[in-house]
């Protein structure tokens, strides 16, 4: 674990399990990504996915965040999953649940083939199936996208779960304390309005298709 990964606070709450990283990462889809620019800190939500051993930002030439990789401006990416708020019985424990991974390092952008199989691999990581069922983009389409590729070398990981941790004094208190449970749910389909008659729903975009 280098200086940019150590967790000074709670570091009992760190993850270095790569397994255990990895499937925090798999279950999101939108990051943090913070940059500079301009001699200016910036930080957009954007999708991405994980390949193998490095993340793959998905955006458009022209954005910022391309332009700042080009210019050689490090990364932070930041993932996190909000389990549940933890209601403790004072305001100081008060917390959440939670799984996050940090990412930083130094990306690039994509060329030729590699470009190309990325874009592949983004719309097959985030709807599985889908690809089968779609047109191949145009040279043009693949000209006006970027994928920029961050390798998972310096990574850092926290998690939190379980109940409040309450003073003991505070245990006599008749306020409730314990956690309630959030939780991403993928719901039923929404056609397009201008989807054509007798076209079906595919399974794979059926809610409980995992």
């Amino acid at each position: 674990m280098g200086e940019k990964t150590l967790i000074s606070r709670l570091p009992e709450r760190g993850v270095t399990d790569r397994q255990q990283i990895n499937e925090i990462l798999d279950e999101g889809f939108v990051c943090h990504a913070a940059y500079v620019i301009e001699n200016r800190p910036v930080v957009i939500p954007t999708l991405y996915v994980r390949n193998g051993d490095q993340l793959l930002l998905h955006g458009s030439n022209s954005s910022g965040l391309v332009k700042a990789v080009r210019d050689g401006s490090p990364l932070s990416v930041g993932v996190t999953h909000i389990d549940g708020l933890v209601v403790a019985r004072s305001g100081f424990h008060s917390s959440a649940n939670y799984r996050s991974v940090v990412v930083h390092g130094q990306g690039r952008i994509l060329t030729g083939e590699e470009h190309e199989k990325a874009l592949d691999v983004i719309v097959d990581i985030l709807i599985p199936g889908r690809l089968s069922d779609i047109r191949r983009p145009t040279e043009a389409e693949i000209k006006q996208t970027s994928v920029i590729g961050l390798p998972l070398d310096e990574v850092s990981a926290k998690v939190r779960s379980g109940g409040p941790n309450d003073d003991p004094d505070d245990l006599k208190s008749d306020a409730w304390a314990g956690v309630i449970p959030l939780s991403v749910v993928a719901g039923d389909p929404e056609p397009s309005d201008d989807l054509r008659d007798g076209i079906p729903t595919p399974d794979y975009l059926q809610p409980n298709r995992g």
